[in-house]
């Protein structure tokens, strides 16, 4: 019974290692590889996700799981048992060779996403959609033949979610949103947003990076910044985080608020408990649960008065002739400021979700074959003319603008926007125990990563998805908290 934990454990380290290896050559694709690099690294990932699928699909895997789920002596071997059993059934009824090809299109396909999002040209990326969207659809039906092929990928990203959930949460939302916004613009009150738009210097950006990753709490032996395209985390295990971000010098709040975001990923990741590296339990459980750490971080924490007193010294002291004469609760509201924008990333919060609404709705369509890649560009522009009131100007600040469909991530978007409405609910539970001013006039978010620890963190992928919701939340899910904080926030804001 020893040997079926043993040889458990020496399966999940070789899938580890394949991992690591391939997340890093991701990593370094975003961060520091030649432009025209991408033919290389498809040929070497291809070869180690076929290495990585035999390896997990061996007809003797299943004999392992069932003796070491039979030998089991801990909560975390079961769990172990659990997780790698959900993996296979995600990637044995694919075939290898299909598998593996898919996995090289991934990186050919962001390096052509990189290139036709810089030339602001979606017919330079269309070809590689299409195999994405087609290769996607085709790997749903062959997970779980006769269900709806996008309430698969939503399973896969958030366990248990199914499109009338979605739709349901959307409706609850969009019904607040909508009014709220419209009162923003017609009754609400002016927030001074002209000290915005001027230069801001990259390098005092940069320094404005390391304080937030300072003020969160995140351990710089631990956890690097670097730069990309579009900001994204990598965690490898719970001694290496990589988060990045993207300098713009005329947007000071982009950066900002990116390594807020990431910054939140990264305590998730850097706080599991560190028994769980190198097993199939390391890291964030769902992508909800980690999206709610990354807009708890950008938003209620990073965007809350307390917050930003405790950087206004910081801030006014690195970009003091920018800011003359702008006062901190100046800055306060034009960082909280409803404004209906192009780009997702740059979102306020009450907007935030009609962004996530509009990708929702298309790669459903795309998935269900009710749109073509062809007409996604107009498809797309139609509903920010429709949900946002804004005409896109060109392919790059609409279709190009994110990253995920170059991977394949079709079922991904509407993780933000629950992780949104997870945090409002678990900050609603948690300031019933934490003095929030208190904690902000000491400078010190210990007692937040704390809570969060306990709540969330530290069980990595240890406990169920709906268990480690309602753990962090303090009770069954409920978006009335999500409705409620964006309703007092932004009536109070715009003194509505």
């Amino acid at each position: 019974m020893k040997d079926a934990i043993a040889a458990l454990r020496a399966l999940e380290h070789k899938n580890y290692a394949y991992t690591y290896a391939q997340s890093l050559i991701t990593y370094d694709a975003e961060t520091g590889a030649p432009a025209d690099s991408a033919a290389g690294r498809a040929e070497a990932v291809e070869v180690l996700s076929r290495a990585q699928f035999e390896l997990l699909t061996a007809p003797s895997v299943d004999k392992l799981l069932d003796e070491a789920d039979a030998a089991a002596d801990s909560e975390q071997i079961h769990a172990e048992v659990r997780e790698l059993r959900r993996m296979l059934s995600r990637i044995r009824p694919i075939p290898a060779d299909e598998y593996a090809a898919f996995e090289r299109l991934t990186q050919e396909a962001v390096a052509v996403w990189a290139k036709a999002k810089k030339a602001s040209d979606f017919s330079v990326f269309a070809p590689y959609l299409e195999k994405m969207v087609a290769g996607r659809r085709r790997q749903a039906e062959q997970i779980a033949p006769g269900k709806d092929p996008y309430e698969t990928l939503l399973d896969q990203y958030e366990p248990g979610l199914t499109i009338e959930k979605c739709d349901a949460f959307f409706n609850t939302v969009r019904a607040a949103i909508v009014p709220l916004l419209e009162a923003v613009k017609t009754r609400g009150s002016a927030i001074r947003t002209d000290f915005l738009n001027q230069d801001w210097p990259i390098e005092a950006q940069r320094t404005l990076s390391q304080k937030v990753m300072k003020l969160w709490g995140i351990d710089p032996d631990r956890c690097t910044l670097a730069e990309s395209e579009h900001p994204f985390t990598d965690g490898f295990n719970t001694h290496d985080v990589r988060i990045t971000t993207h300098y713009m010098a005329n947007d000071v709040l982009s950066n900002l608020y990116s390594v807020a975001h990431e910054g939140g990923h990264a305590l998730y990741e850097l706080h599991v408990d560190p028994e769980l590296d190198y097993t199939v339990l390391a890291g964030g459980a769902s992508m909800g649960l980690h999206e709610s750490q990354s807009r708890l971080f950008e938003n209620m924490v990073g965007r809350s008065r307390g917050c930003i007193r405790l950087l206004w010294p910081t801030v006014h002291t690195l970009f003091g002739s920018q800011l003359s004469g702008v006062t901190e609760e100046e800055f306060y509201c034009a960082a909280n400021r409803a404004e209906p924008g192009l780009i997702r990333t740059e979102a306020d919060e009450l907007t935030y979700c009609l962004h996530i609404m509009v990708r929702y709705e298309l790669e459903k369509a795309l998935l269900h074959g009710e749109l073509t890649v062809a007409d996604l560009p107009a498809a797309w522009n139609a509903k920010y003319k429709e949900y946002l009131g804004l005409d896109v100007p060109d392919d790059a600040h609409g279709v190009l603008q994110d990253i995920h469909w170059a991977w394949g991530n079709f079922g991904y978007f509407p993780s933000y926007a629950l992780g949104s409405a997870y945090a409002a609910q678990a900050m609603a539970d948690l300031a019933k125990t934490i003095d929030f001013d208190a904690m902000y006039a000491a400078g010190d978010l210990a007692p937040l990563r704390d809570a969060l620890t306990e709540r969330l963190w530290h069980y990595g992928n240890l406990k169920p998805t709906a268990w480690l919701v309602e753990s962090l939340c303090g009770g069954p899910f409920d978006p009335k908290y999500y409705v409620s904080y964006l309703t007092k926030k932004y009536t109070e804001l715009y003194n509505l």
